[in-house]
């Protein structure tokens, strides 16, 4: 049988792939046929979904789902109506879509994942189906204007909010008073994910993204820290809002490591991730300089299965 479909492809106006909530998802399905052919229809389908597959200690499997977007459409042709004779060329089946406010962004994960995608579909008027799928990215802005203060004590941090692409400024005094010499001192980012099962947390994960340390503090000595940098790595934001089967947590921990076998000290400090920076007096975004500031949502997270030492 010679071959009919040469191309078939879900092209989206938006090249990069990413979309807020709100906005309009638009583009075209593109089909080229070598012959003449008859189908029953062209099909479109819009799927956002939220999917935890976790064991927990006892080794039991816990499955959810949630569903955020289940829209169909169809491109070409009538229901119970005779098939549609496409010539052979270039056919293009344009399709928009709003999307829904208050979906959660785009995320993956060991036990859990988000994600959206279009699929799309040629039934031949023989019977044969044609199928082809594309995934695209939401991001749920998180504004850190209109966000409640997160407050940090003892050690200072220069601010409680941040995005992906900044600095975070570390200041922290450390008089050691004691007789036993300070191995290290150190500040690290982690990144908690729970991941729940019929409101239920059924799995954790904690991870440390960034460290930076440093050295030894004798007896009557003291260290200042004095605005060290901690980079923010393209990450989703905080809680993964819109979602209600993964929760994320970000926290700085400074940790101060003695030089025996006493445990070591943490002292943690909660922070958000967002999506917007703070905003200067007259509404421009207040830039900091310097700062790298990533252009969309990562999907992929190659540190996902390196095994690092994390926060407990």
């Amino acid at each position: 049988m010679p071959r009919k479909l040469l191309k078939f492809l879900i092209l989206f106006d938006n090249p990069t792939l990413l979309y807020f909530p709100g906005q309009f998802v638009s583009g075209r399905v593109l089909v080229e046929l070598e012959d003449e052919t008859a189908v029953q229809g062209v099909f479109f389908h819009v799927v956002g979904e939220g999917t935890v597959k976790v064991s927990d200690r006892q080794n039991q499997r816990h499955i959810d789902k949630e569903n955020y977007i289940d829209f169909k459409m169809r491109l070409l042709g009538e229901p119970g109506q005779a098939p549609v004779l496409l010539s052979a060329g270039i056919h293009s089946f344009p399709f928009k879509l709003g999307l829904p406010l208050g979906l959660p962004s785009t995320f993956l994960g060991k036990h859990g994942w988000v994600q959206f995608f279009c699929k799309a579909a040629i039934k031949e008027n023989g019977g044969l189906v044609h199928k082809n799928q594309q995934v695209f990215i939401v991001m749920n802005p998180i504004d850190l204007n209109v966000e409640p203060p997160v407050l940090a004590c003892r050690v200072r941090l220069d601010r409680g909010g941040y995005v992906p692409g900044e600095t975070i400024g570390v200041w922290a005094t450390i008089d050691n008073q004691s007789r036993v010499t300070i191995k290290k001192t150190a500040a690290c980012l982690s990144e908690t994910i729970h991941y729940l099962s019929r409101s239920k947390v059924v799995n954790t994960e904690r991870r440390e993204l960034v460290r930076i340390t440093r050295g030894k503090i004798r007896p009557g000595e003291v260290d200042d820290w004095k605005n060290e940098q901690l980079f923010i790595p393209p990450l989703p934001p905080t809680n993964l809002r819109g979602c209600h089967l993964i929760k994320i947590q970000y926290d700085v921990f400074f940790i101060i490591k003695p030089d025996n076998l006493e445990k070591e000290i943490k002292l943690q400090l909660p922070i958000m991730i967002a999506s917007y920076p703070y905003r200067n007096p007259d509404g421009t975004l207040r830039r900091k300089r310097g700062a790298e500031y990533p252009a969309s949502l990562p999907v992929f997270r190659p540190w996902l299965d390196m095994k690092r030492k994390v926060v407990t």
